[in-house]
């Protein structure tokens, strides 16, 4: 099945741009096919959002964006440019268009908050230290932590964290936020923070977000699409409000049945 991402009646009228083509990429581990041929394109400023159930594919999917997971076949293509297959130096500057926000925070214990957020603008974008933290600054004013630079992340919560993890990605400026269940490590009482938080960021900003959530009232909110996941394959895509209304697919149709 080819995907094709649309927009919401109600998002900008200019013309869409590709951003992301996936093209016939396939991933195994071993003899488990987690990723089957798959097709996909995302125009750029989209939000689309993945569901489907456990080890259908769908982190797979953002971490060979993140090229974290190399494909078997295929071929991946972000902003007009190879990611892969592609020589080690092409791949780096690319990647640097990609944020990735995991369900484990992966801050550094060692560095306090600000640090976090600055270093890799720095090392990789080659800001300076005073552009890099008047950056840091504004994203932890965004987040809600603007008196947290100075601490280190293992003095903060759960979802001060993520939050801190979200601005470190948002830091690099990337194109493309890919968001991987980013509140299934977060006590249930600090989830709505972090979703309210990346509902401010989907309606102010024209970045383009692919996430993967089990929070179906989240996606139902964000999405200008929804992809659903079985098997390594995308069985069904359409707008939330149809494919959490009016599913046509029975797996589909089973799967909401059991989440919602």
């Amino acid at each position: 099945m080819s995907v094709e991402t649309s927009k919401q009646p109600n998002r900008s009228d200019a013309p869409a741009t590709e951003l992301i083509r996936i093209e016939g990429v396939t991933k195994r581990f071993g003899d488990n096919t987690v990723l089957d041929g798959l097709d996909l394109t995302v125009q750029t400023g989209r939000h689309v959002t993945l569901i489907g159930p456990s080890g259908s594919g769908k982190t797979t999917i953002l971490r060979s964006l993140m090229t974290l997971v190399k494909p078997d076949a295929g071929t991946i293509t972000v902003d007009g440019e190879r990611l892969f297959p592609a020589p080690e130096k092409e791949l780096r500057e690319v990647r640097k268009k990609i944020g990735m926000v995991f369900q484990q925070f992966n801050l550094f214990p060692n560095m306090t908050v600000l640090r976090n957020i600055t270093e890799a603008p720095v090392t990789v974008l080659g800001l300076s230290k005073e552009e890099a933290e008047a950056r840091a600054r504004e994203l932890l004013d965004l987040v809600g932590l603007a008196d947290k630079c100075d601490e280190r992340p293992t003095r903060l919560s759960g979802g001060q964290q993520q939050r801190v993890a979200i601005a470190r990605a948002l830091a690099m400026r990337p194109k493309v936020l890919l968001l991987d269940e980013v509140t299934s490590a977060l006590d249930p009482e600090l989830v709505a923070g972090v979703l309210d938080l990346l509902r401010d960021i989907a309606r102010t900003t024209d970045i383009t977000m692919l996430c993967v959530t089990h929070e179906m009232n989240f996606a139902r909110d964000i999405s200008d699409q929804v992809l659903m996941f079985d098997s390594g394959r995308i069985i069904e895509a359409g707008p939330p409000e149809r494919i959490f209304s009016e599913p046509e697919h029975e797996r589909t149709r089973e799967f909401l049945g059991a989440v919602l």
